[in-house]
């Protein structure tokens, strides 16, 4: 891979992603595929103003033995030094990098069910902060090729060949081969424009239908917002872009309105396993039915992870002719398979999706009807028919997507 093109990746997650500004403090967590790029990224930033740069490493082998090992009480366990890097976070509004390269089945073999338990035992003792730290700092997502990823992807390749195609892909979904910066500003004002459509309508419920079996109705809040591209911190007003790739446009829609089923149109990779060819129903809001054909033990396990588990927090709207969906490439990530056609996720909606919520305490977010959960898990339910209507408070319907793709 061309030194520029990384170089120009790096300059985009930083300037663009993050948008760091002098004097702040920057945490990457990453894997230890790409070391190379990170210390470029980690460079950016110090040419950018940052104050102190932080890279907390992992390699997800040690992870794995870690989850094999240690008790269900040692992995529950919020440490004092846990606990004050937490406070650190709040008090500096640390901006924080994820640079995902993680293999999708790398964590096969691990008990579903003691992470579960551990997560849930943490998540009461670390929401406080999270709560402090939403919407306030700057976060993005962005991703790396990992080996094992790679030849997830492309078992025909060597690995080495694996990793550079998956490089080349990564780099054409970020935008990166155009004026990197420049193509962002234009794909953001053009999100905007479709989140103005959306939300000028005022939209009540939204009807999906496909071939694949997925007939829905989900209903939206009344003070609801449609979302989309880069975003704006609280307090300090900092634009930045939180998913590198993004294609979304998204709203948190009103707990307790969700009825009919939704089929899953690719795999989702959760807790390190892929959970496939599934499906879920819903009644009032609530998951009440669900079936996968791999992995069905994990995914009635993350439903449950708590009330709010199996309930909505996103709904996202993203053309099938998306660049993303356009490379024919099925990623076994989040991060890209989530952004290359229509999706909704489970669990903790998005407080900015309502209204001068920067009024509201989180509690009252809550009340008003966004979702409340310990999890956030997207999956992918787009598919080349599918169909979406939006209906307002006077019954009048509007053909927002038509063969998977927008219709205004």
């Amino acid at each position: 891979m061309k030194l520029e093109r990384l170089e120009k990746y790096a300059e985009l997650i930083v300037k663009c992603g993050l948008n760091v500004q002098k004097g702040q403090e920057i945490i990457i967590r990453c894997g230890l595929d790409q070391p190379e790029f990170v210390a470029m990224v980690v460079e950016e930033c110090y040419r950018c103003g940052a104050e102190r740069v932080k890279v907390e490493w992992s390699y997800m082998p040690v992870s794995k033995i870690h989850l094999n090992y240690k008790s269900l009480e040692t992995l529950s366990e919020v440490t004092d030094i846990e606990k004050a890097e937490w406070e650190r976070k709040v008090d500096k509004l640390s901006c924080l990098l994820w640079l995902d390269s993680d293999d999708p089945d790398g964590l096969n073999g691990t008990d579903s069910e003691k992470i579960s338990k551990a997560n849930m035992a943490r998540y009461p003792i670390i929401k406080p902060y999270r709560d402090k730290l939403d919407n306030r700092y700057q976060w993005c997502i962005a991703a790396v090729p990992g080996k094992e990823w790679a030849i997830k992807i492309y078992p025909e390749l060597t690995a080495e060949q694996a990793v550079e195609k998956l490089w080349e892909d990564i780099l054409y979904c970020s935008r990166v081969d155009e004026d990197p910066i420049a193509a962002w500003d234009k794909h953001n004002e053009n999100l905007a424009k479709r989140c103005k459509f959306l939300n000028d309508y005022k939209f009540e419920t939204l009807e999906y239908k496909s071939s694949t079996g997925t007939d829905f109705r989900v209903g939206l809040n009344t003070k609801g917002l449609f979302l989309g591209g880069g975003e704006r911190t609280l307090g300090s007003n900092i634009y930045f872009n939180a998913n590198i790739p993004s294609e979304e446009v998204f709203t948190s829609p009103m707990r307790g309105i969700a009825d009919g089923k939704v089929v899953a149109t690719k795999p989702l990779s959760y807790q390190g396993k892929l959970i496939e060819n599934f499906w879920l129903r819903f009644e009032k809001g609530k998951v009440v039915e669900l079936f996968a054909e791999r992995n069905q033990d994990l995914l009635e396990k993350m439903v449950s992870m708590d009330e709010g588990a199996s309930y909505l927090g996103e709904c996202a709207l993203i053309a099938y002719d998306s660049p993303i969906n356009n490379t024919g490439v099925l990623f076994y990530n989040t991060l890209f398979d989530e952004n290359a056609s229509c999706h909704l996720a489970l669990g903790r909606g998005f407080n900015n999706c309502l209204e001068n919520y920067e009024n509201y305490s989180v509690e009252e977010c809550e009340k008003l009807g966004v979702n409340s959960s310990m999890i956030h898990v997207d999956f992918m339910i787009g598919s080349k028919d599918m169909s979406i209507v939006g209906i307002t408070k006077d019954g009048k319907r509007i053909q927002i997507f038509k063969d998977g793709n927008w219709a205004i």
